[in-house]
């Protein structure tokens, strides 16, 4: 029994599972203190609010998944949002594919640029995308001269992209936003499942030195990992500038902070080896759960909601390193065990004799 169970279920699907249990729980408690919490509107809001952070998380985990961190995150959201609706303002005829793309290329490039200075210059990571954070958002202030690109200078198309229904009951919505980031967490859950550029991911994570003594090529490992971060960090970017319109430069200041909070939450394992994209979209939603029934229970004001990211982190984090870790050796004997139990009998079928 004990056996078949960790055969189904491995130490990273715990944390999934507890997620969903939260959440379910959390919804009833706030269904018994909210008038009709329980209703499409609450599902709208929610859903609303987490596609930029669950396109940043998935990014930000195959970072974390080689032991490394990227804060500049919340800056390349800003510079992309900035950047490419002061160009969509002054040319509103723009092609909708040449704008995603122009956000996703200059996220690559700012992702290159940290994947550089810590793959292939040796600078730590919270060190180096601290770094580029400031110099990110100070760039962009200089040549800016902190004027606000505003929704009535942008096309319509963009103004209106947040609000595109593809699915409307009642008040029960389902928009394009949120299917986007749902189908970036399915590419690269996948990307990480079955591609040998994520089983490689997890195994510098898991174990750098023996990832080296194998010899995987780890600083290009890394380095794409904080390209394709900076990538999603630009297309994140573009939906910022949806969800939003109005965009200045200290536009989201603090979203590293949520980000991080999502992908800890979710079951990445902040050293590195462990974690998976449903996850931190689980991860995103139980936040933005907390958050929207908070204010609509309590009226909490925005410090003690920053307080209360800063302590799920904690939790997580604490989690991980008490709970997580004493399952994983569980897991790890039991798997032995299984594997020790499977070879006797093929041992005892080859050494009899005919």
């Amino acid at each position: 029994m004990r056996s078949a169970l960790f055969r189904h279920v491995r130490p990273e699907q715990v944390r999934e599972i507890t997620l969903l249990i939260i959440i379910v729980l959390l919804l009833l408690f706030f269904a018994t203190q909210i008038p009709n919490f329980l209703s499409g509107r609450t599902f709208t809001r929610v859903t609303t609010a987490i596609p930029v952070t669950v396109v940043l998380g998935v990014g930000l985990t195959l970072v974390v998944l080689t032991r490394n961190i990227d804060l500049s995150i919340g800056a390349t959201v800003a510079v992309v949002s900035y950047g490419v609706g002061t160009l969509l303002a002054n040319d509103p005829s723009m092609s909708p594919v040449i704008v995603i793309a122009l956000s996703v290329a200059i996220g690559v490039g700012l992702g290159a640029i940290n994947g550089v200075i810590v793959a292939y210059g040796g600078v730590p990571a919270i060190v180096a995308t601290l770094g580029t954070m400031a110099l990110f958002r100070s760039v962009l202030v200089t040549i800016t001269d902190s004027r606000p690109v505003t929704t009535a200078r942008l096309p319509d198309w963009i103004v209106d992209l947040n609000g595109i229904r593809l699915i409307s009951l009642e008040d029960l919505d389902v928009r394009i936003l949120p299917v986007i980031a749902l189908a970036v967490v399915i590419v690269f859950q996948l990307l990480l499942r079955y591609a040998s550029y994520g089983r490689r991911l997890f195994a510098i994570g898991s174990n750098p030195d023996a990832a080296h003594v194998a010899g995987l090529p780890m600083k290009r490992d890394v380095f794409v990992a904080f390209v394709l971060c900076g990538a999603l960090a630009g297309l994140g970017g573009f939906m910022y500038m949806a969800r939003f319109g109005n965009i200045d430069t200290q536009s989201a200041v603090g979203l590293e902070l949520v980000v991080v909070a999502a992908v800890v939450v979710g079951g990445v394992n902040i050293f590195g080896g462990s974690g998976s994209m449903i996850g931190v979209m689980l991860g995103a939603i139980l936040i933005v759960l907390v958050d929207q029934g908070l204010i609509r229970w309590a009226a909490i004001s925005e410090f003690l909601r920053d307080a209360l990211l800063g302590l799920l982190i904690l939790l997580a984090v604490a989690s991980d390193t008490v709970i997580l870790e004493r399952l994983r050796l569980i897991w790890a004997r039991a798997r032995r065990a299984e594997e020790e139990s499977s070879r006797e009998p093929a041992a005892t079928a080859g050494g009899e004799q005919p």
